[in-house]
């Protein structure tokens, strides 16, 4: 089973940046997809951004070309670079991990970390 451990988040005014990490626990973690959600308040959990074990990418339309996703398997680490902040990315950022696409598509799991906060002020 993995454990994952997110970091990263602060208070940063809009148009800044932010590195999220990931970090990883366990032994499948170099095959296994990693999805970051975020889940604002009033908000369902989304997905943000995947990137499976070979480096593919995917992102929601509303982070496209302002957020990043990327991977150090041999530091069991995923990343979430996040630029040109604006203030409705705030939210609770989480990752999560399968070795199923699907799944973390559908961000159907039923245990979460306890994420990390990002705020964005204007």
């Amino acid at each position: 089973q993995v454990q994952l451990v997110e970091s990263g988040g602060g208070l940063v005014q809009a148009g800044g940046s932010l590195r999220l990490s990931c970090a990883a626990s366990g032994s499948i973690f170099s095959i296994n997809t990693m999805g970051w959600y975020r889940q604002a308040p009033g908000k369902q959990r989304e997905l943000v951004a995947a990137i499976t074990s070979g480096g593919s990418t995917n992102y929601a339309d509303s982070v496209k070309g302002r957020f990043t996703t990327s991977r150090d398997n041999a530091k069991k680490t995923v990343y979430l670079q996040m630029n040109s902040l604006k203030p409705e990315d705030t939210a609770v950022y989480y990752c999560n991990t399968d070795p199923r696409w699907a799944r973390v598509v559908a961000g159907d799991f039923g245990s979460w970390g306890q994420g990390t906060q990002v705020t964005v002020s204007s």
